[in-house]
Order: structure tokens, then C-alpha cells, then sequence
């Protein structure tokens, strides 16, 4: 009597559901690179912007007074940028937005003063030119902090939605 052929069981659902689509790992690397190269433009021209505005506003108001003015003018334009350009094939609650704008001018605005103070701990006189290329470091952190909370958190996929939509493809 011939062997019987081992027959194959298909994986159930769940297994099935949870393996790796290598063609959603290529889709979610090029969503990846697209997103990180718009938030790097627009990083780029809103911490130019502010550092303007900031030398500008700097010899009327202070350092600190100069650093909050300036970011409040940049942080409801960039975020409004981040949602129209960088991730605008993501969807994000109004409320949630509004929360991430006040989140981040309050991380961006706190830690821009401590860095400002920090400075003025070391340097008794620190220059416009100090202050301002501490900032700008300061706000290169920042930025990478701020691009893992936006993609992540603020324009996150919705998981269970997407696998769906995956799996009925």
C-alpha cells in the first residue's frame, strides 16, 4: 500500500492574520522615507524662520520672551503643514491635533528656556549667535522627538482597520 501524501492544514485565521507581508514592510518603508523627508523640509524652513524671528524679536524682549513669541508663531503653522503634506494620507481626530499643538509649543517652549538658562549658567554674556546656534540644537533634538510622536501617535495607522483592509486584498 502506497504512503499516503502528508496533507497540509491551512494556518488558522489568527496565524495566518499576524504573518509578515513583505509587501506592506516595503510600502511602510517608503511611507517611512516619504514622511521623514517632508518633516526634514519643513523642519528645515520653520527652525529657519524661527531662528529669524527670534534674533528679531531678541533686543526688544529677552532670550526667553524672544524664543516663546517665536516658537508660538512657528509650532500652529508647522504642525498644519505636518497634517496637510508630511502625513496627509493619515487621518488624526481634530482634538488630537489641538492637543499636539499645545503639547509640543509646551515641550518646545520649556526646553528651549532650560537650554537658554543653561547657557546663561555657563557663559555670563552669552551672544545672540550663542543663544540662537543653542537653539537650534536644541530644536534638532526636539525635531526627532517630535517626528516619533507624530507618526507614531498623532497620525498613527489605525492597526486593526489597516490588517483588515490588508487582509481583504
Amino acid at each position: 500500500m502506497p504512503a499516503a501524501a502528508p496533507t497540509t492544514h491551512p494556518a488558522p485565521p489568527s496565524v495566518a492574520d499576524n504573518r509578515p507581508n513583505p509587501e506592506d514592510r516595503t510600502t511602510r518603508r517608503r511611507e517611512m522615507g516619504s514622511h521623514a523627508a517632508w518633516y526634514l523640509a519643513a523642519g528645515v524652513v520653520t527652525t529657519g524662520l524661527q531662528a529669524v524671528l527670534f534674533l528679531a524679536f531678541r533686543p526688544e524682549i529677552g532670550a526667553q520672551w524672544a524664543n516663546l513669541a517665536a516658537l508660538a508663531i512657528t509650532t500652529v503653522g508647522n504642525t498644519e503643514f505636518h497634517r496637510r503634506v508630511t502625513f496627509a494620507n493619515r487621518s488624526s481626530r481634530a482634538g488630537k491635533r489641538h492637543l499636539q499643538d499645545l503639547v509640543t509649543f509646551a515641550f518646545y517652549a520649556g526646553y528651549g528656556s532650560v537650554v537658554l538658562a543653561a547657557l546663561d549658567a555657563v557663559v555670563p554674556h552669552p551672544s545672540a549667535g550663542q543663544q540662537t546656534a543653542v537653539l537650534l540644537a536644541a530644536s534638532f533634538v526636539g525635531g526627532v522627538v517630535r517626528f516619533a510622536v507624530l507618526r507614531w501617535w498623532v497620525f498613527a495607522r489605525a492597526r486593526r482597520a489597516d490588517a483588515a483592509q490588508d487582509h481583504q486584498r
